[in-house]
């Protein structure tokens, strides 16, 4: 559970995920797309993958990808991220922590 807050404290915005789900695309997708340039863990390509992942279902992640943390903290998987996006928090809370500009 240390090394995965560690590794969603590095940078503004982090993005648990596996290459192979379409939800951690589009929800990558969706966030690149706003410009922001997220740290992506690609669970399944990674030697503690599986640790990691177990770490994320013990945070109450389920299904355990895409996960998505925001300024070091757990935001959700892809539904929350979409409610952010359709209701208009999303972007306001990029900006405040420093992963969009504009």
């Amino acid at each position: 559970m240390e090394a995965l807050t560690k590794m969603a404290s590095e940078r503004p915005v982090v993005i648990f995920s596996k290459s192979s789900c379409c939800m951690s695309h589009s929800i990558k997708t969706l966030l690149c797309d706003f410009g922001v340039n997220p740290a992506v863990y690609e669970l399944d390509e990674m030697q503690r993958g599986r640790e990691i992942e177990q770490a994320l279902s013990r945070l109450g992640c389920n299904p355990s990808v895409p996960a998505v943390f925001i300024g070091g903290e757990f935001v959700g998987g892809a539904n929350e991220i979409m409610s952010l996006h359709l209701n208009r928090s999303l972007i306001p809370m990029l900006k405040r922590v420093g992963a969009l500009w504009v």
